[in-house]
Formats: C-alpha cells, sequence, structure tokens
C-alpha cells in the first residue's frame, strides 16, 4: 500500500472522527470570555436593582448628602415602605394588579390549552384554516383605534374586562403548546379512544397531565405580561380606583405625583426618591418570588413546544 494511500485512509479516519464545534473541550480564552461577560451582565442588571432597594431603605438626609441616590445606606429605614403602604393608593392598587393578573392567567391559560388542543389534533375542522388565521397575527396586528372601538363597543370602558380580554390570547404561545401537544406519542391518544374516552377526557387525563412544564412557562407569560401592562388600563379605564399597581408607579416615578402627607397619617414624608424606590420594589417583587420556582421549566416547556411547532 502507497504512502498516500496510507494518509488518504488516515485523514478520512480522522474526519470521521471529529466532534462538532459546540462538543470540543472549551479552551480556557473561551471560558474566560464567558466569565467576563456574564459578570458584566451581572453587574448590568443587579447594581440598578441594588441602587433602588438601597434608596429605598435611605433617609432624606442621607440621600442629600449623596446626591439622590445611596447604594448601601449607612442607617437603613423603612419608612418609606410603611407610609406606601399605610396610605391606601398603592395597596388599592396592588390587590387590583393582583386580581387581573389572577382572572387574566387563568382565562389565558384555558383559552390557550383549548385552540391549542383543537389545533394539534388531525381532522380538527377547518384546522388549517384557523392555523393559518392564528399565525397571520403574527403580521397583522389591529391599532389602537380599532382596539379602543371594540372594546367600547362592547361596553367594557372603566371595566377590569377591558385589562384583560384585548390580551387574553397570544399567537405565540398558542404555537408553542400545540407543539408540545403534538408531540405527545399517538398511541396514547388510540388507547384512551379504545376506552371510551371522549376529547375533554383525554385533554384533561392525559395531555394536561403531561404538559406541565409548558404550561407553567406559558402561565408565567401571560402572568408578567398582565403584571406588567399598564397601556391598555391608561386607554379604558377612568376611575383612580381601578387602576392597576403599574399605572399608579409611572405615574408617581415619571409624572411626578406625590402622596398626600394627612392620607398617609404621618407629619413628614420620606423623600420622593425613596417613595419612588419603594413603590418599585414593590413592583417587582412577585415576579421575582415567582420566577425561581418556575426556572426550571423553561428550557423543557419552551425549547420542546418550539422545536416541535
Amino acid at each position: 500500500m502507497s504512502t498516500a494511500t496510507v494518509s488518504t485512509i488516515r485523514d478520512r479516519f480522522l474526519r470521521s472522527h471529529e466532534r462538532p464545534v459546540w462538543q470540543e473541550r472549551p479552551t480556557w480564552a473561551g471560558q474566560g470570555l464567558k466569565l467576563v461577560v456574564i459578570l458584566a451582565m451581572i453587574v448590568a442588571v443587579g447594581y440598578p436593582f441594588l441602587l433602588a432597594i438601597g434608596t429605598s431603605l435611605s433617609s432624606k438626609a442621607e440621600l442629600a448628602a449623596n446626591g439622590g441616590y445611596v447604594l448601601i445606606p449607612d442607617h437603613p429605614t423603612l419608612e418609606a415602605y410603611r407610609v406606601v403602604l399605610n396610605g391606601g393608593v398603592v395597596t388599592r392598587a396592588a390587590m387590583v394588579s393582583i386580581g387581573v393578573t389572577t382572572v387574566g392567567t387563568a382565562l389565558s391559560l384555558l383559552c390557550t390549552v383549548c385552540l391549542a388542543y383543537g389545533l394539534s389534533r388531525p381532522g380538527t375542522f377547518a384546522g388549517k384554516p384557523l392555523l393559518l388565521l392564528v399565525v397571520g397575527t403574527f403580521l397583522f396586528t389591529p391599532g389602537i383605534i380599532p382596539n379602543y372601538l371594540v372594546v367600547q363597543q362592547l361596553g367594557m370602558i372603566d371595566t377590569y374586562g377591558a385589562m384583560i380580554f384585548p390580551i387574553m390570547l397570544n399567537a405565540f404561545n398558542v404555537i408553542v403548546v400545540r407543539g408540545f401537544f403534538q408531540g405527545i406519542p399517538e398511541e396514547l391518544h388510540e388507547a384512551a379512544r379504545l376506552d371510551g374516552a371522549g376529547d375533554f377526557t383525554v385533554l384533561w387525563r392525559i395531555v394536561l397531565p403531561l404538559s406541565k412544564a409548558v404550561l407553567a412557562v406559558v402561565g408565567l407569560f401571560y402572568a408578567v405580561a398582565y403584571w406588567n401592562s399598564f397601556f391598555n388600563a391608561m386607554l379604558y379605564i377612568n376611575d383612580p380606583d381601578k387602576l392597576p399597581l403599574q399605572v399608579v408607579l409611572r405615574g408617581f416615578v415619571l409624572e411626578g405625583d406625590t402622596f398626600n402627607a394627612k392620607a398617609m397619617g404621618v407629619s413628614v414624608l420620606p423623600a420622593t426618591t425613596s417613595l419612588s424606590m419603594a413603590v418599585l420594589i414593590l413592583a417587582v417583587l412577585p415576579i421575582i418570588v415567582v420566577y425561581p420556582f418556575l426556572q426550571k421549566y423553561f428550557v423543557k416547556g419552551v425549547l420542546t413546544g418550539a422545536i416541535k411547532a
């Protein structure tokens, strides 16, 4: 056997056993670059949040001495949180946000699961046109005026329903859940049919217990959207008692609204910046508390549904 032949065979053998780039052992330079990027992201995200916490715990004198913002207060105080929670404005708005988020998330999950299950089953009447209609909403979205006219014609102006129904169904979440449902083995459906189970029984007893991951992720998507939504409330809500927390926060931080000292039952209010940061922390706290419990479902739920869609 010639030397050229041996070299060719050896090269083919080496190429056949080469690993893809993403399976190669990372280099020290690559690991160092990843570490630098992660640390930079932690600082970019964590520093503003810690600054908000520190400022909310600071007194007027300390804020004045440090230019209005404090990272680590020397003498932390909860006065700003006490004033905010005792005033009634923020607590009432928080209850509105909690109610809208809870009811809206439940209705959104119900509609998403029903529509996604129908679109995932072969032989569904008008399944393809409905799927095209859902996908078409990615390209053609209604403007503010058509949305307002629809809500007005339905008689939902100045009602809690105006903060739920216009955003109750998300096309992306429907596609993700549909893809996840399609990944469930068909043999399970056939076995249930042989036992005399109908569509509702199959969905409730078989499909939903196997879809906890994707439902947790999609439910979190909906909950975050409802909790952070303020634009619909600004458009459709006229009664100040029905405004959600995000609108109150926006008005207080951006428009310079202040609390009334007499209404708070105090003689002197804390610094406006401290009150603003206290409201900000209270607004983001629920999502921060819930997210770690659902984080483990993200890769399994979203990637599986998206890949199979």
